[in-house]
């Protein structure tokens, strides 16, 4: 049985081919002998044969079957340079003895599918599988460079067993990096490192001391700007306070009227359905408290609605003013983490940008994660960072340092050039391949 074009390997010539219970064995040899020394460049008359060696290389599979290409590798000494090399083989990616195009489809398809399932169907082990994905990873680090964003977003999301940190560019609404922790050297070094870094002008991030610090000693330029759905959220866990310590007074035909309270208390009244209004009216008027405990976090929501941060300043005190002693204790964590970060939250006022869409990137990276069953982080990332088609990409103006001969020499080069960038991976892009199951 022989087909010399079956492989469609330009490189190789077929000799013989046989199909076992284990698939194709396809015998080959090279199409084009060596005609020089790779290591000197000394011509075929200067080296000898030097023995062969025989070598297998795996190839996709063909017809349901799985392909394994066997070579006997000549080898070959140059009178020379006394140095030995093996024929060069175009088509073939010695370091883990399979054809390029094999290489290829498992870099592919590790962005997709676990390692274990691919291994599966190319009869490889897992093991190669996992040292090609490495590999080809170090590959797209190097070779991807996504612009340091203006508006830089910093978070966290707890995943793999371990917090991890979170880099977004809140302008473009893409994902930038996701960091193995979210330490305060682990950021540091992150953004110390960020080209252009003295042009990043607003950090909006979490209350946490350490990102604090670290934007304080890599960023001096930047503004940092606390996420106000982070501040915000801190009164809806004052009133879930009250209203659990509510209940506990109650008894079972009580806390039967106060059926799905924690929904509708929650709730921002803007948003109630007529009919909620009324429930929620009935119950405030039977428990006065959670009628407090409701306006109190209404009236902290609209802080954020002032048109400066001056106003703000002025409706926190009053609110801060009105709260009764009885639930000053709920309120204590707002309290302590306004007069802790006021600065950081009065920024809001002057630059209006918020953490959301890295906060719906922490929502994505846990479904990729749940679909993945078993990646490790470097694969996660990888996934949501590299995946093929998923960057958002963007067009700068520049002129060629040309422009500064003809400067000089009192003329002007006035074309404009453009150049692609790529700002990093695009949420909606990432949303839409989830939903097809395609990433």
């Amino acid at each position: 049985m022989q087909n010399p074009n079956i492989l469609n390997l330009p490189s190789l010539k077929v000799t013989k081919i046989e199909l076992n219970e284990h698939g194709y064995e396809i015998w080959a040899e090279v199409a084009n002998p060596p005609d020089f020394c790779p290591n000197c460049g000394s011509m075929e008359a200067k080296f000898s044969k030097f023995g062969t060696k025989r070598q297998l290389f795996m190839d996709l599979p063909m017809h349901g079957k799985r392909v394994g290409i066997i070579i006997n590798r000549q080898r070959y000494l140059c009178k020379d340079c006394g140095s030995t090399f093996r024929e060069i083989l175009w088509d073939i990616d010695d370091d883990h003895m399979c054809t390029v195009r094999f290489n290829e489809y498992v870099q592919e398809q590790s962005l997709k599918r676990t390692f274990t399932s691919i291994a599966d169907e190319l009869g490889i082990s897992e093991g190669t599988v996992r040292n090609i994905f490495n590999k080809y990873i170090d590959f797209l680090e190097s070779s991807h460079q996504f612009v340091t964003p203006r508006w830089l977003g910093i978070d966290e999301i707890h995943i793999l067993g371990k917090p991890r940190g979170v880099i977004a560019n809140v302008e473009e609404n893409v994902l930038v990096d996701l960091l193995i922790d979210r330490n305060k050297e682990t950021i540091i070094r992150y953004l110390s490192h960020l080209p252009d870094r003295e042009d990043v002008e607003i950090v909006t991030m979490d209350m946490w001391q350490p990102y604090r610090d670290a934007v304080r000693q890599t960023l001096p330029n930047a503004v940092i700007v606390v996420d106000k759905f982070h501040v915000v959220r801190m009164a809806n866990l004052a009133v879930e306070t009250i209203r659990k310590n509510i209940r506990k007074e109650l008894d079972a035909r009580q806390r039967r009227q106060l059926k799905n309270d924690r929904f509708l208390m929650l709730k921002r009244r803007k948003d109630l359905t007529p009919m909620e209004q009324i429930i929620l009216d009935s119950w405030t008027l039977n428990f006065p408290r959670l009628k407090q405990a409701y306006e109190l976090k209404e009236a902290f929501y609209e802080i954020w609605e002032a048109n400066d941060a001056k106003e703000a300043q002025e409706r926190y005190a009053a609110w801060q003013a009105s709260i009764p002693d009885r639930m000053k204790s709920a309120f204590s964590d707002i309290i302590k983490a306004y007069g802790n970060w006021q600065h950081e939250i009065n920024n809001y006022f002057t630059h209006r940008v918020t953490n959301a869409y890295t906060e719906s990137i922490n929502g994505l990276t846990r479904v990729v994660n749940r679909m993945g069953r078993g990646y490790s982080f470097k694969a996660l990332r990888a996934k949501m960072l590299y995946s093929k088609g998923i960057h958002k990409k963007t067009k700068i103006n520049y002129k060629k340092s040309i422009d500064l001969m003809y400067n000089m020499l009192g003329n002007s080069l006035n074309e404009n050039m453009e150049q692609a960038v790529t700002l990093g991976a695009d949420i909606s892009t990432l949303i839409k391949r989830i939903e097809e199951g395609s990433l």
